[in-house]
């Protein structure tokens, strides 16, 4: 029976050259196939690329909103101190109602709750744009961006899908959480950027009204993903994430971590603006946010080492030991340029502390109640961020903007020692 070509041997062709007998091998050389890299094989679930492209266009307003209401209501009213409280308002309406909007997710599903709640959340940012346009009065600011609270937190309804496609294994979460906690520094260092121009170069109101657009977009392909989309627990018995075991030493964590963020903004305004150099502020903060982000890719292409239990506290130490730079920066050298420097190095240990934290959320959350444990964190983090910001500025004014850098070092120090008295607690149980 004839054999088929490819079926036949390989024999090298044998010639003579000289005195000398040469062998050609003419087989095709094919280059061993690497395996794909950890954030390649992440998005090989199918499904994945469409909802983490939604989340992301969802996800890059939450940096515009507060920066475009200050120009907006500022532009049109001539006051700072009104915008503060109307965005400081919506940040308190959003503590309170995150949460409620959370547990209904876990209840009823992710696009049975998120695409109502964010198209009611659209309607207030409508009411705000035409009551500052229109001259309403100023109670109506506050009542309009009050409505906004309703957003759904896009972040944890993503991280709730990874933890639904990859239950149960740990190696994976962690990529996945570190590159969420990435595309978080990624949205919150250009959202503000963007919305800047867009007041700036547009109309005062663009900055609102294209985040109002690229929100409900986002929030729609989002929604529309319902193969990645984790079940609903129209019922469960499981308690409050608020009363799981080592639930509340961890949110105090994230509120103290929320008092650096918050604090740092503050203080490296005030900064820049007291070297003259006020509108690089927001270069300068864009630095500390690019060292996180950096840091937060490199740190989920890593194995984790050791459980999440024992990382956390090495982490909030090495970002209580990181921010001091800051503080030295600008005390031993009065200039932005050191400091942004110094910036750039205290940002790579944000995230994998925000990083190995959401993971201890996700262990540490009751069945059932995923997306509620996750926006009690971000709740956290926002009652930090308030607090900071108000502890920054009067420090700013009362002593220096030098002496400013020294809260969010005396946050990070109070969030070690929850999270060191939190391990030895949980250690001896």
């Amino acid at each position: 029976m004839p054999q088929h070509p490819s079926d036949q041997p390989h024999l090298p062709l044998l010639t003579v050259t000289g005195d000398t007998l040469v062998a050609v091998d003419f087989r095709p050389r094919f280059k061993q196939k690497q395996p794909p890299g950890p954030y390649r094989r992440l998005f090989l679930t199918p499904g994945t690329r469409a909802f983490t492209l939604g989340n992301l266009l969802a996800r890059l307003p939450m940096g515009m909103f507060s920066v475009s209401a200050v120009i907006m209501i500022a532009g049109a009213r001539g006051s700072y101190a009104l915008a503060g409280a109307v965005t400081a308002t919506g940040l308190a309406a959003t503590a309170v109602v995150a949460p409620w909007t959370a547990r209904l997710i876990d209840r009823h599903g992710q696009a049975r709750i998120a695409v109502p709640a964010t198209a009611f959340a659209l309607l207030g940012t409508i009411a705000l744009m035409l009551c500052v346009h229109y001259g309403a009065p100023d109670w109506t600011l506050f009542v309009s961006y009050a409505a906004t609270a309703t957003i759904p937190n896009t972040g944890g309804m993503s991280r709730a899908r990874w933890a639904h496609l990859h239950k149960g294994d740990d190696k994976t979460l962690h990529t996945a959480n570190s590159f969420e906690q990435a595309a978080d520094e990624l949205c919150f260092m250009l959202g503000p950027v963007l919305a800047a121009f867009l007041c700036g170069t547009l109309f005062p109101e663009a900055g609102t009204l294209v985040g109002g657009v690229l929100l409900i977009t986002g929030v729609l392909l989002f929604a529309a993903q319902r193969s990645t989309e984790p079940p609903p627990h129209r019922r469960t018995n499981a308690k409050s994430p608020v009363r799981a075991p080592g639930m509340p030493p961890l949110l105090l964590g994230f509120l103290a971590t929320g008092a650096i963020f918050g604090s740092m903004e503050v203080v490296t305004i005030a900064f820049a603006d007291a070297q003259g150099h006020k509108s690089a502020a927001g270069a300068v903060l864009a630095l500390q946010a690019a060292g996180s982000c950096a840091a937060g890719l490199l740190y989920g292409a890593r194995k984790p080492t050791a459980p999440a239990e024992r990382r956390y506290p090495l982490c909030v130490a090495a970002m209580a030991v990181l921010l001091t730079l800051p503080l030295l920066a600008a005390s031993l050298t009065n200039s932005l340029l050191p400091l942004s420097g110094a910036l750039l190095l205290a940002g790579m240990a944000t995230a994998p502390t925000m990083v190995t934290g959401m993971a201890l959320i996700q262990h540490r959350t009751p069945e059932g109640r995923l997306n509620e444990g996750m926006t009690l964190a971000v709740t956290g983090l926002l009652g930090g961020i308030a607090c900071g910001s108000a502890a920054g500025g009067w420090v700013v004014e009362s002593v220096s903007t030098t002496a400013g850098y020294g809260v969010p070092v005396t946050a990070a120090t109070l969030a070690l020692l929850i999270a060191t008295a939190s391990h030895r607690g949980r250690r001896h149980i």
